[in-house]
């Protein structure tokens, strides 16, 4: 581990010499580092002055930690430029083959490339955080808390890597730096995102809700890092020269991963399906897991959320709740088909959410039902009632079937947006996620969209028919 930091260095030292020498580079380090935080300084002066004159203080005391936090993250937006060009860029000046052809292995000089894209905006970022500090200590007299301080200054880290290794990994598998400037897209979205619900939580003064944010962040990180040694290879660097966007090839690859060897639907069931099920078993494990957990949370959540217990006054449901249903034709085809296509949005939301965040944030999505039903079980348990009446009226008749739907979309979702993290024997990033689609597209097709449909109709009903007669006794 530790020759390969060492020999990692070497090239991390090369990098960042280069780097210092460019004044392009150096230009915007400084003016981020310098004139950036001197005018948040100037912002949060005049808004603390401003807020005074209304008596509200509080405003300018959450917004103060929140220009800290922007002040960090500015400097770093300079590593995506940096990890950009790190592979493809000096491919195009064509400077990368003496690199390419000296005796480090793949996974060293992929660190050092990688450390040597964070190096100068991470130094800025925390140069920038002191100007900062001090400026804002002088003019209105504000000191950070120890604990905000340290999360700030780990948030700012995790984001660094997390830009860093995505564009890394963008650098690596483009041919030029145009289309990695384009590809940048799907790393500078999501991070915008972040940030928005970043600020949300420093006005609100959640705190405590930065540690999660960290948290997830590492994770993606090492999911990141990971994907990028798993498919770095110099011989295919250096032999491709154009990327060609090939549907017939891609839809041939699909389909012969999709259909297999089968021939009748009831081969594919035996041969595909059954199989798939056999090889998803971890990812099968863990999602599983984490709809526990999101029973647990919704449970803990109760306590704290607590809803009147003349919200959950169940047992007056009459005739009437089905009178009402149908008067608004719920109970009906229509009904059916309604909630068998929101399911289907929630499950293909949650597949594109889960694609850019390594499976997780489709999980998250996935979950969310049973957060909910644990929430309001834990809550009718506080009222006095059994939540065991409330889970067999309402939930279990169609539970039966949308939670095991649930589970295996979570389990396709989860293996579509984790296969990239993984090597794969003999076939490129590409090819890797053709076939993690085809084993997505046959879970969907073979049993979510059959199981939901089935659900769906337990739900117009059945359900409430059921949860009439038990409530109505």
């Amino acid at each position: 581990m530790l020759n390969n930091l060492r020999m990692a260095l070497i090239v991390t030292r090369r990098e960042v010499r280069d780097q210092f020498r460019d004044w392009r580079i150096i230009f915007p380090v400084v003016t981020l580092t310098l004139l950036f935080p001197a005018l948040m300084n100037f912002t949060a002066h005049q808004a603390v002055k401003f807020v005074e004159r209304y008596n509200a203080p509080v405003v300018g005391d959450r917004l103060i930690p929140f220009l800290l936090m922007v002040v960090g993250f500015f400097p770093i937006s300079i590593s995506l430029v940096i990890a950009l060009e790190s592979f493809v860029g000096e491919k195009e000046r064509r400077s990368i083959e003496p690199l390419l052809c000296s005796p480090l292995t793949d996974g060293q000089l992929y660190l050092g490339k990688l450390l040597a894209a964070m190096v100068p905006p991470l130094i800025a970022s925390y140069m920038g955080i002191c100007v900062y500090l001090v400026g804002v200590h002088f003019q209105v007299g504000w000191r950070p808390e120890p604990v905000l301080l340290a999360q700030i200054l780990l948030l700012t880290s995790v984001q660094a890597v997390v830009m860093v290794s995505g564009a890394v990994v963008v650098s690596s598998q483009t041919t030029s730096v145009r289309a990695a400037n384009l590809l940048a897209s799907f790393i500078i979205i999501p991070m915008a995102l972040l940030i928005q619900g970043e600020s949300i939580v420093m006005f609100w003064a959640r705190y405590r809700v930065l540690w999660w944010a960290i948290l997830g962040l590492m994770l993606i990180a090492a999911l990141l890092i990971r994907t990028g040694v798993a498919y770095f290879n110099r011989e295919e660097m250096l032999g491709r020269e154009l990327d060609i966007l090939n549907f017939g090839w891609g839809w041939r690859q699909f389909k012969r991963e999709f259909v297999g060897e089968a021939h009748s639907i009831g081969s594919w069931y035996r041969r595909e399906i059954f199989l798939t099920l056999h090889n998803l078993r971890p990812a099968l494990v863990v999602t599983i897991l984490s709809l526990c957990l999101g029973i647990y949370v919704g449970v803990s959540e109760a306590g704290v959320f607590t809803l009147p217990p003349q919200l959950l006054q169940f047992d007056q449901l009459q005739q009437g709740f089905i009178e009402g249903l149908d008067s608004i034709r719920f109970i009906s085809a229509t009904g059916v088909t309604t909630v068998w296509l929101h399911n289907l949005r929630t499950v293909l939301l949650a597949t594109i959410l889960g694609v850019f965040s390594f499976g997780i944030l489709g999980i998250l999505v996935m979950i969310l039902p049973l957060v909910f039903i644990g929430y309001i079980g834990a809550n009718i348990a506080l009222a006095g009632s059994s939540p065991l009446i409330f889970l067999s009226a309402l939930v279990l008749p169609h539970g039966v079937v949308e939670i095991p739907a649930i589970i295996l979309s979570g389990t396709a979702i989860l293996n579509l947006g984790a296969s990239l993290t993984a090597p794969a024997e003999d076939k490129t990033i590409g090819e890797a996620f053709l076939s993690a689609g085809a084993r997505w597209a046959k879970m969907m097709v073979g049993l979510v969209i059959p199981l939901f449909l089935i659900a769906a109709v337990l739900e117009v009903y059945v359900t409430p028919q059921v949860a009439v007669w038990i409530f109505g006794h």
